[in-house]
This record gives structure tokens, sequence and C-alpha cells, in this order.
């Protein structure tokens, strides 16, 4: 059977920026015929994430990611439908994903690593497997519940970095959800500063391309920072840490300022910023929602009740065709998304 697959065309480098022609669109053939435990899947959603650029590295400077080799298909979050099964827990029609989708548009698959979706439960928005009712909001609330001390009726100040990406709009819904009394979110355009506002019940949001970030953090934050949800680590960070309280909390989600830069994972704080840290006794552990997969299952299925009753609004930048990932995701490493980045592969 002939498909088309995406494979990685090339590396950026390091220290460099991803771009579209970093990936290929290429023809290739897989087997007609499956084997006992097998299933041939057409990919329906594709997920494009800030974390695949470590995978672009020779070294992804991560136990737990391997990376893309060149001239090989490249994989990440996908869900699917059923064309043909051999395994006894599949059947045709039926609707599956897994963390490791290989990107292409029809593919033969292990039935044994597949998970089955209920469409029910997100309301038949499928793609919503991929981001506010799969790993995404899964990180958004695991970070939030183990690392961030959110009790409710405790009066605490929490700020989201990265707040109009696919995590960040999730996380600062839910640390109001959990108990959080202010919610403020930091974006690098008015128009995502105003969707955090308007849509998606974020006290205040600051566009960190405009004006002084400390004086207007201040200014919204007057009694501190108790919990922060850090997305992109660098300058901003430096700058929401320097107003945390004392025994306050950092969630460390992502460091996408960082992605593109030769450092360690999560990269060092400057001097001044440790000292801070440390005098103020401010947690900043490492978060890996990996390591809290006992608690999937219920933490989805909270999430998919949240969406029903409307409590936790999900935003999608939906890219059609499989053609199209390579430049879905220079658009996403770019800032050029609001909510979560999805490619369309076929209806």
């Amino acid at each position: 059977m002939i498909i088309q697959r995406v494979v990685l065309n090339s590396r950026p480098g390091k220290n460099g920026v991803p771009v579209a022609e970093n990936f290929r669109l290429e023809q290739s053939t897989i087997a007609d015929t499956i084997q006992a435990g097998q299933v041939r899947v057409r990919t329906l959603y594709l997920s494009v994430d800030p974390y695949m650029r470590c995978r672009m590295n020779e070294d992804t400077g991560s136990d737990y990611l391997l990376p893309w080799q060149l001239s090989e298909v490249a994989d990440g979050g996908g869900i699917g439908v059923v064309e043909e099964s051999k395994h006894g827990n599949l059947a045709k029609g039926d609707f599956v994903t897994s963390f490791n989708w290989p990107w292409q548009t029809v593919a033969i698959l292990d039935g044994s690593l597949l998970q089955k979706l209920v469409p029910q439960l997100v309301n038949g928005r499928l793609s919503y497997f991929l981001g506010a009712a799969g790993i995404t909001g899964l990180t958004a609330l695991l970070g939030i519940k183990e690392k961030g001390h959110v009790s409710v009726g405790a009066n605490q100040t929490m700020v989201v970095s990265g707040a109009a990406g696919a995590c960040g709009s999730l996380a600062g819904q839910i640390g109001h959800l959990e108990g959080c009394s202010r919610v403020v979110g930091i974006a690098g355009t008015d128009e995502k500063c105003s969707i955090l506002v308007q849509e998606m019940g974020f006290d205040a949001a600051i566009n960190y391309k405009k004006g002084n970030v400390a004086e207007q953090l201040r200014e919204l934050c007057p009694g501190g920072v108790d919990v922060y949800f850090d997305n992109v680590g660098g300058d901003i960070s430096d700058t929401v840490i320097s107003q945390m309280n004392q025994n306050s909390h950092i969630i460390l989600c992502g460091q996408i300022s960082q992605y593109n830069k030769d450092v360690p994972y999560p990269p060092p704080l400057p001097p001044d910023i440790e000292k801070i840290q440390k005098e103020r006794n401010i947690t900043r552990e490492r978060f890996l929602v990996l390591n809290y997969m006992d608690k999937q299952e219920a933490s989805i299925l909270q999430l998919c009740q949240w969406i029903q009753e409307g409590k936790l609004k999900v935003r999608e930048t939906v890219v059609e065709g499989l053609a199209n990932i390579g430049a879905a995701f220079q658009s996403m490493m770019n800032g050029g998304n609001i909510g979560k980045q999805i490619v369309s592969v076929s209806k």
C-alpha cells in the first residue's frame, strides 16, 4: 500500500532555530496484510509540541526522549481510526491513540500499544485527547497538584508564563479550579492576552513585549507570587522568581526560551536569582508527567468532566494536511499558535 510520510530531513543544530525544511514529505509503502496482534490505522490527527525540539538533536539531553533519525519517519502523539484489526480488543472503526504515532497517512501498529478512545468524553472533539484531555492537560493538572501545593482558601496568586500555549492556557484555568484566588498570565501579543482574560478566565495578562514586565507584575500581583507555572525559563522567569513569596513554588513545566540553546535541562538560574530562590525557600523541582502515570486515568476523567461542564475552555490551532506539519512546527516554536497545535491529516 502506498502512503505518505514525513521524515527528519536535517537537524537545525543544537543552537539553531527549527524551520519547515528540517522535515520532508515523501511517498513510501506499507505491507498489504497485517499480522496477528496488529492493526492498520488511518491517521486523523497529529500533535506538534515544543518538547519535540529536543528530538531534532542527535542527543536529546533527556533519558526519556529518543532522538529522531535522519531520513526516518518522525513520531509523536497521534490519533487514528482502525481500518483493519487482528487484535482481540480492537475492531474496525475504533478510535485509538499513542504517544509514538508515526507521521504518516496510514500505519500498521501493534494493537497492544494503542489506547482506545471514547469520543463522548470530549463531546466528540477527538483532537482534545492530544491536548486538554491528553498529555498536555495531564501535565497542567498533575503539575499543579504535585508541585504547586495549591489549596482552597489559601488566597494564593499564580503566574503562568507561556500562558497562551497548549499547557499554559489550561494551567491558568486549572489553577482557578484547584483553588487559586488570582491567576495572571504572561504572553507575547495583545490578542493572546485578551483571549486569556476574556475567554479563559485569567484575572489579568501581561504582554511581555510591551512595557516593563516587573512593574506590571508588581501592580497585578500586589501580594507577591505564590505559585509560578513556568513554561518558558529565561529572563521572564527570572523576573517572576524575583517577586515570589517565602515558601512559594515553581512548577517547572518547560523552558521553551532555552530549547534552541545547548544548555542543561532545567537550565541553571543566574546567581542573583538562585540566591533569591534559596533565601525564600522557593521549590523548583523538575516535573515529569510520565512519573505520575498511576494517576493518569482519574486525572483524564477529571479533565473530561471539566470540558463537558464548560469549566475548561480549549483552544486549538489546527493546520490541515500532513504536508504542512513542518510549517506548523516552525510556527509553534516561534510562538505563532494559540492553544494546542494540531495537524489534521485526514477526515
